[in-house]
């Protein structure tokens, strides 16, 4: 987040969250009046006769674009953080958290998140020096005990985690890294700062894929990662460290990217209250139903991760479920293959919804349950996309016959 701010100045009141989203912290263009902020194209910056830059942009890479303050700063104050840093993707924001930390780091991740980070840290994670520790984080216990076991830098988590949407108790795993003075990061990309604040139960950084709910329209890659407020000095150095890895590598967003997704942004609560309204809809019809072994979805009181979702959770629990088709495997990608609503897609967080049979786009490799379908829910009406999956699983076991 740079300083120069001379094309908005942030609100000071306290507004409530879903007010500064949707007026972008009252931005307001200063020579034109202009709500929308304007999409500046320039690469380079010229200087005056003593080499002086007008705003303090001086190239795109070092401080990113003019639009760069405003959604950063959105951001960070969605989050309750002190400033943001926005990326090019989600997974250039999250590798280069374990790429600042020293060689030889130890961390602490889940056995059970989004499979990108996870391939990337089995496949560049010991050529970076790190010592990378999966455990499973529904289980406090056993985060207890492989934090303890050796000095850790670093304890990982995404709650609920993609795909099975297995919960990790936040405010545990924060005093359980900082009992052992190590830093503890979250990916909120699924729940985002709607339903969940990860600063309010201790955490010192958090990642988000804004590529997913944040933009919200499948139309832009981006990524974030947002310091606590009033860090302490170790997460001050290591904030100073991303923001220069930043600048020196280059993993920067475009000036349309950066209108775009300030522009889903705006829309982010609303949104986010019908997308997760829609989900538990979908979660409580087919809980039980007779073409589908379990579903996998915390608002559910029967999942195991109800209890700790209602507590750190709030105004609903996000817009992705699992659904476990009952029968053989296979009968899981029949039915995604005759879904006609549901678009068969990767991602997650738009406003049209997508099914996937993770396994299959993971490949070899893949520790997703070969029964599942993950489903990312979006705006359509309710009634419509349970039909859709209705037929799709009659369809699918009468294949059978």
């Amino acid at each position: 987040m740079s300083d120069n701010r001379d094309t908005y100045t942030p609100w000071t009141r306290g507004y409530r969250p879903e007010t500064r989203a949707a007026q972008g912290d009252g931005w307001r263009c200063p020579t034109t009046g202009a709500i929308p902020p304007p999409i500046g194209l320039g690469a380079t910056f010229a200087r005056d006769d003593q080499y002086r830059t007008r705003t303090g942009h001086a190239y795109l890479r070092d401080q990113g674009t003019p639009g760069y303050e405003q959604v950063e700063d959105v951001v960070a104050g969605l989050e309750g953080g002190s400033e943001a840093l926005v990326f090019s993707s989600g997974m250039a924001a999250a590798t280069a958290v374990f790429q600042v930390l020293p060689a030889g780091s130890r961390v602490v991740v889940p056995q059970t998140m989004y499979f990108g980070l996870t391939k990337w840290l089995l496949e560049f994670g010991p050529q970076r020096g790190l010592e990378v520790v999966p455990v499973p984080m529904d289980d406090p216990d056993a985060v207890s005990a492989a934090v303890a076991a050796a000095p850790t830098a670093l304890l990982w988590a995404e709650s609920p985690a993609n795909p099975t949407w297995l919960v990790t108790d936040l405010a545990a795993c924060a005093e359980i890294a900082h009992r052992a003075g190590a830093l503890f990061g979250v990916d909120n990309t699924v729940p985002t700062p709607v339903h969940t604040r990860p600063f309010e139960l201790g955490a010192d950084l958090i990642m988000h894929s804004g590529t997913k709910y944040l933009n919200g329209h499948t139309d832009v890659v981006a990524g974030f990662l947002v310091a606590a407020p009033a860090p302490a000095e170790d997460r001050h150095a290591l904030w100073e460290r991303l923001r220069l890895h930043r600048r020196l590598t280059g993993p920067i967003l475009g000036p349309w990217e950066t209108y775009l997704l300030m522009r889903g942004i705006r829309t982010l609560y609303p949104r986010m209250r019908q997308i997760s309204a829609t989900a538990m809809a979908l979660a409580e019809h087919f809980d039980g139903h007779p073409l589908v072994s379990r579903v996998a979805y915390p608002g559910l009181p029967n999942d195991p991760g109800h209890e700790v979702a209602a507590r750190q959770m709030a105004g609903g629990f996000s817009g992705m479920l699992s659904l476990h088709v009952a029968g053989e495997w296979q009968r899981s990608l029949r039915a995604a293959r005759h879904c006609e609503l549901f678009i068969r897609a990767t991602s997650l967080g738009g406003v049209e919804s997508l099914i996937e049979h993770r396994y299959t786009f993971e490949g070899p490799g893949s520790s997703s349950p070969k029964d599942m379908l993950r489903l990312s829910i979006g705006l359509e009406s309710p009634t419509d996309l349970v039909a859709d999956l209705e037929q799709a699983l009659e369809r699918a076991a009468k294949d059978e016959l």
